[in-house]
């Protein structure tokens, strides 16, 4: 059995959170059924210390969709009954939307609201448009809904966006269009009648993009599908090595490693990944190799649930010989 916070405000966020989690499942399969592969999802629950300290609830896409793969997760861990920890509770939303056609971009959203031991709290704002195929007219209309949603807040979330995902060992970004507010309390509206502004119009512009590609229904060539896998590793790569909540996710407990790690893709090109470990700075270029190691030693490598346990153990012992 979970239990949740009692922060009236943590209260509001979860609620604020499961309807923005309903509405997005429902609008991407909407958007699925314009295609000869109507995408379902289903539920999968998980639990903090059997339920004691929460858990989450989050809805994974059904193999043969639309979607290589697609996670939108709601959770809420509190530690109010533990005064050894610096927070009350944590809620938030993750998710990423990976399309199995490379003409179609991918999409990861975060919104969460954290409440700290001295009352102080804040939310945590992301939204990034990454695609395999290069397209401007969907960059150009995600980075307007981004200047529309984000108000007085663009140049300061494009700004730290644009720092968040730079891969500087491969001089490159991880997406085209990005957006992070950290330690966010708005000045002149609450946090959540901006938060759910903000994730509606980013929910709404990223699931029109994918409409407006499904009708045209343009057959990928061979060339973009190597393109797309190429740019799944690139995502691999940025995640484990570089994004800093995937990786406190992992190392603050084990109870939902394949949830934490929801966002990786299908496959990655195993081939390129290690021509990136050898050009990679320290430590990283280490990570990097024991991230290899307990991979498939296939050139097309498949992440599969069993891969992405390994992987996440591999990362927390590489973390805790360095600590």
């Amino acid at each position: 059995m979970r239990t949740y916070a009692q922060h009236p405000q943590a209260k509001e966020a979860l609620l604020l959170l499961n309807e923005l989690q309903s509405y997005f499942k429902d609008e991407l399969i909407k958007a699925s059924e314009l295609s000869t592969q109507p995408s379902e999802f289903i539920s999968v629950e998980w639990l903090r210390d059997q339920g004691l300290h929460g858990g989450g609830k989050r809805f994974e896409a059904i193999e043969g969709g639309i979607f290589n793969r697609a996670s939108i997760n709601v959770s809420q861990i509190h530690y109010e009954d533990d005064t050894t920890k610096h927070y009350d509770s944590a809620t938030a939303l993750s998710t990423i939307i990976h399309p199995a056609n490379p003409l179609l971009p991918s999409v990861h959203m975060h919104f969460s609201w954290t409440i700290l031991k001295d009352g102080s709290s804040y939310w945590r704002i992301m939204a990034d448009l990454n695609p395999s195929h290069f397209n401007k007219d969907d960059k150009e209309y995600f980075d307007q809904t981004l200047k529309v949603a984000a108000k007085a807040y663009y140049s300061q979330g494009t700004k730290a966006g644009n720092h968040y995902f730079d891969i500087p060992a491969l001089k490159t970004h991880r997406g085209v269009s990005h957006f992070y507010l950290e330690g966010f309390n708005p000045t002149e509206e609450s946090g959540e009648i901006f938060t759910r502004y903000f994730a509606r119009n980013v929910m709404d512009t990223y699931v029109h993009i994918l409409k407006s590609h499904l009708i045209s229904q343009v057959a990928p060539s061979v060339e973009q599908r190597q393109q797309q896998l190429d740019y799944h590793t690139l995502y691999f790569y940025q995640v484990l090595t570089l994004d800093k909540g995937t990786t406190a996710g992992l190392l603050v407990h084990n109870q939902n490693d394949v949830g934490t790690l929801g966002s990786l893709p299908s496959h990655i090109n195993r081939n390129l990944l290690q021509n990136w470990q050898k050009c990679s700075p320290e430590p990283i270029n280490e990570l990097v190799s024991a991230l290899l190691t307990v991979l498939p030693d296939d050139k097309v490598c498949p992440i599969t649930i069993e891969v992405k346990a390994k992987l996440a153990q591999a990362i927390r012992e590489f973390n805790h010989r360095k600590m």
